[in-house]
C-alpha cells in the first residue's frame, strides 16, 4: 500500500470526505469538507468518486511526497505550490512521483484548499466516512511526520485535463431563503439585514463564520423563549446582541439562538472560502426561487465533468523542454507536392 508522507504540515490540514449524513439523531452533525463543491472538481478532473477522501488545507499548505507515482489536483482556495521549485497551477492534472517533493504554501485567495489524489486518501473510515470531525473527537488534525495511505492510481496514463473553477473566494452576493423562524424577525429588521454591507470577521472555523458590520444589530424581541431545535449549516443564527453568525459543515445540531434564514447550499462555498474582510451581502429567495436553485450531486458532477478540457501543455510552462526531441528530421520541403 503507497503511502504519502507529510514532511510539513500548516495548522488547518486535516482528511475530509462528504461526511457522515444520517447521524444527527445521535447528535452528530455531518461534517465533511467545508466546501464539498471543490471535491466534485477534483472528481471530476480525475475521474474518481466524489467522495473519495482528500486532504483539506486551511489557509496553508505544507510539504509532501509519496511512495508511488499518483496523479493528483489542486482544488478550492488559490494557494501557491510547486513540485521541486518547478511551479503548478491548480484545477489541473498533476503526477507526483517518489522522491519529488510537493510544496503547498498560502492561500492567495480562498480559506480551504484541498489536495486530491487519483485514488483517494484509504485511511480507517469511522461511521462510513474518513472525514475529520475535530468537535466530535473523530480524527486530528494532520502533523508533519504522518503517513497516509492512499489507493494506487487506476489510471496513471489517462490525458490530463483541468477545468476552470467557479469563482467563489472573494465573497459577493449570497441568496437566503427564509426558513421557521424568519417571520419572528421584525420587517424593519429583515430589510436592514438585506441593505447591510457585512465583512466575513477574522472570528470563524469549520463550524461557523461570524459576520462584521457598521451600526445596530439585527435582534428579535422574545428571543429567549424559542426553544432549541435542529439546525443546518447555511443556517443563520443571531446572538443575543443580534450579531449574526452562519453555520458551516461542522456546526452542532441543536440550536436556540433565532434564525433568521439560511444560506441556499448553492452559495454555501462562496460563504466558506470568504476570507476575513471579505465584503458579504445578503438577498432573500422564496422557497419556491430557492427550489429552482437545488442541483443533485449527479447532475452537478456531470455538469463539472463536462466543463473538463484536455490539457494542452504550453511550451513556457515546460521547463525540461530543451530535453526534448521536436524535430526528427530534414525534408527538402516539397514532400507533399511530391507524388
Amino acid at each position: 500500500m503507497p503511502f504519502l508522507n507529510i514532511h510539513s504540515a500548516g495548522p488547518g490540514l486535516t482528511v475530509q470526505d462528504l461526511g457522515r449524513p444520517g447521524w444527527k439523531a445521535q447528535g452528530l452533525s455531518t461534517g465533511g469538507a467545508a466546501d464539498r463543491l471543490a471535491l466534485f472538481e477534483a472528481s471530476a478532473i480525475l475521474g474518481g468518486a466524489p467522495d473519495q477522501a482528500v486532504i483539506e488545507m486551511m489557509g496553508f499548505g505544507g510539504s509532501f511526497s509519496c511512495d508511488a507515482p499518483t496523479r493528483f489536483t489542486l482544488t478550492g482556495a488559490q494557494m501557491q505550490a510547486d513540485i521541486d521549485g518547478v511551479r503548478l497551477t491548480p484545477y489541473k492534472t498533476q503526477i507526483l512521483r517518489p522522491g519529488e517533493k510537493l510544496t503547498i504554501g498560502g492561500a492567495k485567495s480562498g480559506v480551504y484548499g484541498y489536495l486530491a489524489l487519483a485514488g483517494g486518501i484509504t485511511t480507517p473510515p469511522i461511521l462510513q466516512s474518513r472525514a475529520t470531525h475535530l468537535t466530535a473527537g473523530i480524527g486530528k488534525r494532520l502533523e508533519s511526520g504522518d503517513r497516509l495511505p492512499f489507493a494506487t492510481d487506476p489510471d496513471l496514463l489517462s490525458p490530463p485535463c483541468k477545468l476552470t473553477p467557479q469563482d467563489r473566494f472573494g465573497g459577493g452576493q449570497i441568496r437566503v431563503m427564509p426558513g421557521p423562524q424568519t417571520g419572528f424577525f421584525a420587517t424593519d429588521t429583515l430589510a436592514d439585514f438585506t441593505q447591510t454591507d457585512f465583512t466575513r470577521s477574522a472570528r470563524g472555523n469549520r463550524q461557523g463564520i461570524r459576520l462584521d458590520y457598521d451600526g445596530n444589530g439585527f435582534p428579535i424581541s422574545g428571543g429567549l423563549s424559542i426553544v432549541s431545535d435542529l439546525i443546518v449549516p447555511g443556517d443563520i443564527q443571531m446572538t443575543g446582541d443580534g450579531i449574526p453568525y452562519v453555520l458551516l459543515a461542522e456546526c452542532q445540531t441543536i440550536g436556540g439562538y433565532p434564525r433568521i434564514g439560511s444560506v441556499i447550499p448553492a452559495d454555501l462555498p462562496t460563504i466558506a472560502q470568504a476570507g476575513p474582510g471579505a465584503a458579504l451581502q445578503f438577498t432573500f429567495l422564496s422557497v419556491e426561487e430557492a427550489d429552482v436553485t437545488a442541483q443533485s450531486d449527479h447532475v452537478l458532477l456531470a455538469q463539472l465533468r463536462s466543463n473538463c478540457v484536455p490539457m494542452i501543455r504550453d511550451p513556457h510552462d515546460i521547463g525540461d523542454l530543451l530535453s526534448y526531441q521536436l524535430i526528427s528530421g530534414v525534408t527538402s520541403g516539397d514532400d507533399l507536392e511530391r507524388p
